[in-house]
């Protein structure tokens, strides 16, 4: 005897979902994501220590030295750890925020029809998905971006995390922590809607080149499309990423303070007083960050899919 259609709905439904979405569901994505995110930044973190300290030295000196003297100046009076504070507050926050990144992404790309063969190609679906994943995993970051910058700065007035958490709470209440969030969301929107398209495409694109060697070329495949997608993404989003540092670091070892987090506002400040080149400071260790970054995410990201897939094939094996 049959069973009735209505108990078969659910399971059928399920099945096909998965199907969909890589054979994985929602929270191997996110585990895929967490082990990428925490990967991509803790590897990267020193350069993100240069782009920060140059981003905001650009307030008192605009015409500091090249990026490869500023890193030999800052190993050479605070030594290698100097790159690396604040990396624990990063550790703190990368896991979860990309946990939620692909995790969404994924999602509302299956809900789009983006894992449909005619969507499977489709540069809006994956951008879409992209703003939505950001959106989502920037209320997650950002505390800990805010606190990751300022333990960055040189001479920061901070002893660690918890010290930096408890004096912004108490000196500037939990708004602080949030300044920049409408700055992030408004930069990583058209970031993701770069990187993703691009990724995708040139995934896309590569793929095709040899489609018979395909699975052996696979890493070499993300790690060049992850590549030029943060490299493009990451350059044309530099002006806002300035923005950003300053409005999370205000106050700071004497940096400006913002009377609001207007955009608007913020843009015309740095330009009066340090010119329109000011929102182009950390342009290049911005691109070194992001193309090495973007092609070590992508390549663990979607070696950790392919682990969780295998791992899920097993366990349905009788």
């Amino acid at each position: 005897m049959n069973a009735p259609r209505e108990l078969e709905t659910p399971a059928l439904a399920t099945t096909a979902a998965e199907d969909r979405l890589d054979g994985l569901g929602f929270w191997k994505f996110m585990v895929a994501g967490s082990v990428a995110g925490m990967v991509e930044h803790l590897a990267m973190f020193p350069v993100d220590t240069l782009k920060t300290r140059m981003q905001m030295l650009a307030a008192s000196s605009p015409h500091h030295a090249p990026v490869g003297r500023f890193l030999a100046a800052i190993v050479r009076s605070e030594g290698p750890s100097g790159l690396y504070r604040g990396i624990a507050a990063m550790g703190l926050g990368a896991g979860p925020a990309h946990a939620v990144y692909f995790a969404v992404y994924e999602v509302c790309k299956d809900r789009l029809g983006g894992n449909r063969p005619d969507g499977r190609h489709h540069p809006l679906i994956h951008a879409i998905s992209g703003v939505l994943a950001t959106t989502a995993s920037d209320a997650v970051l950002t505390p800990m971006d805010v606190v990751k910058q300022r333990l960055q700065l040189r001479r920061s007035p901070y002893g660690g995390v918890r010290d930096c958490v408890v004096r912004m709470l108490r000196e500037e209440g939990l708004g602080s922590f949030y300044a920049s969030y409408r700055t992030t969301v408004i930069m990583n929107a058209p970031f993701t809607a770069v990187h993703f398209s691009t990724y995708e495409a040139v995934k896309k694109v590569l793929s095709g080149i040899t489609p018979e060697n395909v699975s052996e070329e696979q890493l070499l495949v993300h790690v060049t499309a992850g590549g030029a997608a943060g490299a493009l993404a990451g350059a044309v989003t530099t002006p806002l990423d300035v923005v950003k540092t300053r409005l999370q670091c205000q106050g700071v070892c004497g940096a400006d303070t913002f009377s609001s987090s207007s955009i608007i506002m913020a843009i015309k400040k740095i330009v009066a007083k340090d010119g329109p080149r000011a929102l182009i400071q950390g342009l290049k260790p911005r691109v070194l960050f992001h193309a090495p970054a973007a092609a070590i995410c992508w390549s663990t990201y979607e070696a950790m899919k392919s682990f969780l897939q295998r791992g899920s094939r097993e366990t349905s094996l009788p």
